[in-house]
């Protein structure tokens, strides 16, 4: 079991998980990712992401996952990792997050090597796509103490504000020990959800789950920074269906997502 503090680097806690006789990687005091009563979904994925590889290293490349968030993680987490299916070139991996006696996060991720191809689609050029050199710094947002770990600005021009659309410029300040594809878990769902925009009233908001694909296994940018957008499909009776969609410094699409969102009040 091992005790971590805020001072810690999300990838060192994850370099430094070490699995018990059982196989279960314990963490402890992993209170720097909060918002609110839970931890950041970003960093809960990457956690299980991260126990997933170091139980099978062997693993080919990650090409998605289906993440469910169950109940609150808190700072204290348990982690279990189980085989669903292997086959000659994917596997089918879960992995379960348990806090405060628990199940509250469960992924269903799959890793897949790669093959030779048969024709191709290259991935989409970000639209509408403006620099993060030439897009203003953002403070971070009060009562979201997880997003202090991240540098933001603004990803779209003032005259190109969409209807449930929410798009910035995201850095990780630091991002010792990570993996390209790690990163891309922690980060990609750092924004709130598009239909914040679209709210007449300000209220509480939940992701259900998030389900993505990765475009490429080796994902790269410049200095760090990656494009994200939430943008809501649709939005009515207390949940929004949302899209996320990740680009890197060029404008090169590297991550597509889908997600459900409650909203109270």
């Amino acid at each position: 079991m091992a005790s971590q503090t805020t001072s810690l680097a999300i990838g060192s806690i994850a370099d430094g998980m070490k699995a018990d006789a059982d196989g279960m990687f314990a963490l402890r005091g992993v209170d720097g990712w909060l918002q609110g009563r839970t931890m950041y979904g970003g960093a809960s994925s990457f956690l299980a992401y991260a126990a997933a590889r170091k139980a099978r290293p062997d693993l080919p490349p990650l090409r998605g996952g289906q993440v469910s968030f169950i109940a609150p993680v808190g700072p204290d987490v348990d982690i279990t990792v189980s085989v669903l299916r292997e086959g000659r070139s994917v596997a089918n991996i879960q992995t379960d997050l348990t806090s405060g006696g628990a199940l509250a996060h469960r992924t269903a991720w799959v890793f897949g090597s790669a093959r030779p191809s048969n024709g191709g689609v290259t991935a989409p050029q970000a639209e509408g796509f403006t620099s993060y050199e030439d897009m203003p710094e953002l403070g971070s947002p009060e009562g979201l103490h997880f997003v202090t770990n991240f540098e933001l600005r603004r990803g779209e021009a003032k005259d190109d504000r969409r209807p449930g659309v929410l798009r910035r410029w995201v850095r990780l300040k630091d991002r010792c020990g990570l993996d390209p594809i790690g990163e891309l878990v922690l980060i990609g769902d750092t924004l709130p959800p598009g239909s914040m925009r679209a709210m007449e009233r300000m209220a509480p908001i939940s992701s259900i789950n998030w389900s993505f694909t990765l475009l490429g296994d080796a994902p790269q940018t410049r200095d760090g920074w990656w494009l994200l957008e939430t943008a809501s499909n649709y939005m009515a009776e207390g949940f929004s269906s949302e899209t996320l969609r990740m680009w890197n410094a060029d404008g090169v699409q590297v991550m597509h997502g889908l997600q459900n969102v409650a909203i109270f009040g």
